[in-house]
């Protein structure tokens, strides 16, 4: 590839660079929120991809945003707070302007207040037995619910959120009771389990039960106010500014000098922890995204979408999160490596487990390239697992993942491979240049995508290198995960049609760039010390064809279904995505090497829908979706046990799924032998990850779709003799 690409942008999608503006703009207020305040409108005005206007419109959002964040769950403030908050609605935007931070300083005295007394609260009604043999239901839909009007009505609110907490651990504590009568085979007099020889107790009763759940809430509820007192009023003035900042798009926010500190160590890779994470969005706390190479990765412990709701130290009562500070919630979850945390966790299809992980530091090397063959119907075939475009910034030359996946193929082709699978699932992307550089190896020459920079026209990347690595059989592989430079590299593959993309209906739909712009360079003079920095939108990408990957990511050419079909995890789920748009098709020609790309595509949709499996995936799908949109609960037991029992019959139907086979046989490339010989730890990855591959159903269409294809020019022979 032509050297002059290592000079293009920062080269990767979220790019930590510095970005500077020509200016006179003074920035002197004497008031640090203030000088903040005026900092970041300032920024954000000149430097972000698309602006907003500071208008009514924006101030009423602003407005929304920061009262939910305060209060999401809507139990400390009052319904006259709001109306006393009301006469901000529309004036935000004039407070921005003039670097006015009133409404902030209200709101934040107010709550300050409203905490104080609901600590009250919530003592004294874990003060007072609870009834759970008493009909009633809880409503967590808290978008929709009413601020209370009066004291009475909230604490019977706490009551209702303090007893839904304290049911789980009371039937969680009846669970483990039963079990211990059966097993022992005990009497019950009175509530109290007695063994039958000795008459010894060995169960106590529920009546103890609901005390003790009520003791461990009360704790957990004291420990969480106790990091609550911790925080300080520019804590909370962060969420306020990021209330602002993020009106702009989901991926505009602002660090504050302690948090910038976090950005910088995640980005170089040097961190420990569980390799996770985490994302707050209507008071709860999910996996965003599984971190390559981390514990939780390693480990298949948790997947995206995953629900925390407690946290426990190793030997320590759990602490709920809800309701918590997510950058609190990661403090509880990171520590040192080796140590153990205990997540309890509401999987995506509904399940709910304690999972252990040992923090560990995340594992570079299983964020590259890997391989592996695979026979079917005597024809080898070859399959890279590509998690994320990865580039070391200091010398690209050194390692990246389009070299590496460069010397997988050719590695492959040794092994007489005739079609070739790129697994760009769970990818969140990476290095722009690898990308262009990646997608080079598969065309002769042409371009790979379109980008537009803030106030600049556009400027089309192209490979100019006339090799082509591999001009045979080629499928992709996608999920709703797929995001960024994934979709960079799927949306040219199939605009070229040089291979069929398999996968979700869509991809991620993250088409921008940020960057990092350090806030001190604006200051000739600081007394304040470090103002942090604002991680900014500043470049839109587009396909080829002209369409941007922004919003709608990529469309598969075979859809297959999954247990995120459904559910709210893409860039169009996120608050104020920047909208889908089109500019001018770059010139390019299609790839005319297959005779036969649109039947093969036709074929695998018409195998798909007789496949009784992928129904049963798409009926999974659909129930995952209807158990995240349930917003009654009940807080009596017995109904509260009928409706686990009755979830729990219906994941039994979806239990073939997590059995399916589908009876192929990976290997190792016979370089790779030789070093699982003498490295267990590397024989026990690729057994696992063999092992996973047995069990896919996306990787053996994937291989029906390679054997379907049929390239004109191509020849097993003469490619594997290809420099």
């Amino acid at each position: 590839m032509k050297r002059k690409f290592a000079y293009l942008l920062g080269a990767i999608l979220i790019s930590v660079a510095s970005c500077s503006f020509i200016t006179n703009k003074k920035f002197d207020n004497p008031d640090k929120d203030k000088l903040l305040i005026d900092l970041i409108s300032y920024v954000l005005e000149k430097g972000h991809y698309s602006p907003k206007d500071f208008d009514d419109k924006f101030s009423e959002q602003v407005y929304k945003d920061y009262l939910n964040a305060l209060d999401p769950l809507k139990r400390y403030f009052l319904a006259s707070d709001i109306k006393e908050f009301d006469a901000y609605k529309d004036a935000i935007d004039d407070q921005i302007k003039t670097s006015d931070i009133s409404f902030f300083n209200l709101t934040y005295t107010r709550l300050m207040q409203r905490m104080k007394e609901s600590e009250g609260i919530y003592k004294e009604v874990l003060n007072t037995p609870f009834d759970f043999d008493k009909k009633e239901e809880i409503n967590v839909d808290y978008d929709s619910l009413p601020y209370a009007k009066n004291e009475k009505e909230l604490k019977d609110r706490w009551r209702k959120q303090l007893k839904f907490s304290a049911l789980s651990r009371y039937a969680d504590q009846s669970d483990e009771r039963e079990k211990l009568i059966k097993s022992e085979g005990a009497s019950v007099d009175k509530g109290v389990a007695f063994s039958d020889d000795d008459k010894k107790i060995i169960a106590s009763s529920p009546k103890d039960f609901e005390k003790k759940a009520r003791e461990s809430l009360l704790s957990q509820m004291n420990d969480t106010y106790d990091v609550l007192d911790d925080m300080e009023r520019k804590d909370w003035f962060d969420i306020y500014l990021n209330t602002i900042v993020t009106e702009f798009d989901p991926h505009t926010y602002y660090f504050a000098p302690e948090e910038k500190e976090r950005f910088d160590t995640s980005m170089s890779g040097s961190f420990e922890g569980i390799g996770a994470q985490l994302q707050k969005k209507n008071d709860k706390i999910k996996i965003s995204q599984v971190i390559s190479g981390g514990p939780v990765w390693r480990g298949k412990l948790l997947d995206v979408g995953d629900e925390i709701m407690k946290v426990a130290q190793e030997g320590k009562e759990p602490v709920s999160v809800a309701g918590m500070r997510l950058d609190d919630a990661v403090k509880m979850i990171k520590g040192p490596k080796g140590t153990k945390v205990i997540l309890t966790v509401k999987r995506v299809d509904g399940n709910i487990e304690d999972v252990s992980i040992t923090r560990d530091v995340v594992e570079l090397e299983e964020t590259y390239a890997k391989s592996s063959l695979v026979k079917k119907d005597g024809k080898t075939f070859g399959i890279i697992n590509l998690p994320k475009f990865y580039v070391d910034f200091t010398d690209y030359d050194k390692r990246n993942a389009a070299s590496d996946v460069a010397k997988e193929i050719e590695k492959l082709k040794k092994s007489g491979m005739q079609g070739l699978v790129l697994d760009l699932r769970d990818n969140g992307g990476g290095s722009l240049k690898t990308v262009v550089d990646l997608a080079g190896l598969f065309i002769k020459n042409g371009p790979v995508v379109q980008v537009k920079s803030t106030g600049a026209h556009k400027e089309v990347l192209e490979d100019k290198d006339d090799r082509i690595q591999w001009d045979g059989p080629l499928v992709i592989l996608v999920n709703e995960l797929s995001a960024s430079a994934s979709e960079i590299m799927a949306a040219a593959m199939q605009d070229y049609k040089r291979a069929v993309i398999i996968g979700s209906k869509q991809t991620y739909g993250k088409g921008t760039v940020q960057n990092v712009i350090d806030l001190n360079q604006f200051l000739q003079s600081n007394s304040y010390g470090d103002v942090g920095a604002l991680k900014i939108t500043t470049q839109k990408f587009y396909r080829i064809s002209g369409g941007s990957t922004q919003l709608k990511g990529v469309n598969s050419d075979v859809v297959i279904p999954d247990k995120y079909s459904y559910i709210d995890v893409g860039e169009r789920d996120q608050e104020n995505p920047l909208p889908w748009d089109k500019i001018d098709a770059a010139n390019y020609n299609v790839w005319s090497g297959y005779t036969d790309y649109s039947e093969a595509i036709a074929n695998s949709n018409a195998r798909l829908a007789k496949n009784k499996d992928i129904s049963l995936i798409d009926e999974n799908a659909k129930w995952i979706r209807t158990q995240q949109d349930e917003k009654m609960f009940p807080l009596n037991y017995k109904s509260y046990k009928a409706e686990i029992a009755k979830d729990e019959e219906t994941i039994k139907k979806f239990k073939a799924l997590r059995d399916y086979k589908n009876n192929l046989s990976f290997t190792s490339l016979p370089y790779e032998d030789s070093l699982i010989a003498k490295d267990t730890v590397l024989a026990m990855k690729r057994k696992r990850w063999h092992e996973d591959l047995s069990k896919d159903l996306y990787v053996e269409e994937a291989l029906n779709v390679l054997e379907d294809l049929k390239v004109s020019n191509f020849s097993k022979q003469n490619v594997a003799v290809k420099d």
